[in-house]
């Protein structure tokens, strides 16, 4: 054989071998990435999973999680949450993925009964279908089933009829998916996207109606949360975190402290730990890129910022050494403060930081609203393990009605809106459990309630039907 056709001969070999070695590779690739695509979804289902903190309400403590049997207390009673563990016999591992979808979006169970609005199905209602197909997944096989039975939600009449929550939906409930503003950055649809969808956060920080649902107009501009307020957190300079940064917002979703600004206790505390701490550091940034331009939403109370109040005083130094009165409740603010909080946050309240905040230019002694203040003296800021450092015990045991309203009151005028009061009559409330609903006189008079619902729903539906004659 010439030398050139050896060549040639050859040349025909290694093209031949190269290109099985191509097709062999496509072919290995391709069965990888299948495997590798269903890790993903699994994965991602996951992480929206956690999104959507679906652990906190279906988790009960010590339990197993997403077992289910968490009591949410709700003015109506309490409400329990459900196993969605894929538990063939205690669980929703017999769901397909499409009644998975109507549960998770539409508050409709598998055996067609309506959920309560306690599972925020009005904000997972924007959840897209190619989540919704993750999270399918992952519940589906990647959470460890629980055949443990949570016990059932018994309501008083005549919230107890499930079937109303049909007309409840009709009025309130928006079943579209999120749609991307094509005049907005993808960056933006992305944080609108999380905020409004599995982040649920209008859930806690928008105001409610008569009837338990959110009041659009005053989306994001702060309601009571079982005794805790979910802040405003729209734009407003003065009532909102308008003077906030965006980076200063990503860090507080991610650690729950904002450096000299606000520490997250109560139920953002928990979210903080179960939920926002996980997400990535562009999802963080792309929410506070929304939550920046959420219409303003002002109330005449707020005069400046919360965090713009106070200033270091030395004022507890003069109490040192007073001898303390017979009766407790008569103690002075400043001597309550010396002997519960001066060795955390200091003399002149000026905090240790990280830890142990600052007292002034802190949110907490800055809004209008004083419900987190007494809050944080009763119950203190818990962390789940391994969460941020930034604790504080609760006083619940130790002072009384008067002693915290005293206390309150002079944290406020020291360091904090010297406009913002506590009173005693608040301090109780809150001990027992918050203010009660504009609902709860149906609960006190249910016949009568009962009535007035079935009343309302008449009317609510002849308009209906009067309205599309008209069209």
């Amino acid at each position: 054989m010439k030398y050139s056709n050896r060549i040639s001969f050859w040349a025909s070999v290694a093209v031949f071998a190269l290109t099985a070695l191509v097709a062999v590779s496509a072919m290995c690739g391709t069965a990888h990435a299948g495997e590798t695509d269903s890790e993903q979804l699994l994965k991602r289902g996951q992480y929206l999973a956690t999104a959507g903190d679906c652990v906190a309400c279906h988790t009960a403590p010590k339990g197993k999680p997403f077992a289910g049997g968490l009591p949410l207390a709700t003015p109506l009673g309490e409400i329990i949450s459900t196993n969605i563990t894929p538990s063939k016999t205690a669980g929703i591992g017999n769901y397909t993925e499409e009644q998975f979808s109507a549960a998770v979006r539409q508050g409709i169970r598998a055996d067609g009964a309506h959920l309560y609005p306690a599972m925020p199905y009005t904000s997972y209602a924007q959840v897209s279908d190619d989540d919704m197909k993750a999270l399918y997944a992952y519940f589906m096989h990647g959470v460890a089933p629980v055949d443990e039975h949570s016990r059932n939600t018994t309501l008083p009449f005549p919230f107890n009829i499930r079937m109303s929550m049909g007309a409840w939906n009709m009025m309130f409930l928006d079943s579209k998916p999120f749609e991307a503003d094509p005049s907005k950055s993808a960056e933006w649809n992305r944080g609108a996207y999380l905020v409004k969808g599995l982040g649920h956060c209008s859930a806690c920080h928008s105001p409610r109606n008569t009837l338990m649902a959110e009041d659009k107009s005053l989306d994001l501009s702060g309601a009571p949360i079982g005794g805790w307020f979910a802040p405003n957190i729209t734009s407003d300079a003065n009532s909102g975190v308008g003077t906030w940064s965006e980076q200063e917002i990503a860090d507080y979703l991610g650690s729950g402290h904002a450096s000299d600004e606000a520490q997250a206790a109560g139920p953002m505390a928990e979210a903080v730990d179960n939920s926002l701490r996980h997400l990535s550091a562009t999802d963080l940034t792309s929410m506070a890129v929304y939550l920046k331009s959420v219409p303003p939403v002002h109330a005449a109370a707020d005069t400046r910022p919360a965090t713009a109040w106070g200033g270091p005083t030395a004022a507890v130094d003069t109490v040192r050494g007073v001898p303390w009165p017979a009766d407790a409740n008569r103690l002075s603010g400043a001597q309550l403060y010396d002997g519960y909080c001066a060795s955390c946050h200091q003399a002149k309240g000026e905090g240790v930081n990280p830890g142990l905040p600052s007292l002034f230019h802190n949110s907490a002694l800055g809004r209008s609203n004083t419900s987190n203040l007494v809050m944080v003296m009763l119950h203190g800021v818990q962390h789940q393990d391994g969460t941020s450092d930034i604790l504080m015990p609760g006083f619940s045991d130790l002072l009384s009605d008067q002693q915290m309203t005293t206390l309150g009151n002079y944290l406020l005028q020291s360091w904090g809106n010297p406009d913002a009061v506590v009173t005693v009559d608040q301090v109780h409330a809150l001990r027992a459990g918050g203010e009660s609903s504009p609902l709860t006189w149906l609960v006190r008079g249910r016949l009568m309630g009962g009535a007035i619902l079935i009343v309302a729903l008449i009317v609510f539906i002849r308009s209906r039907r009067t309205k599309k004659l008209a069209a």
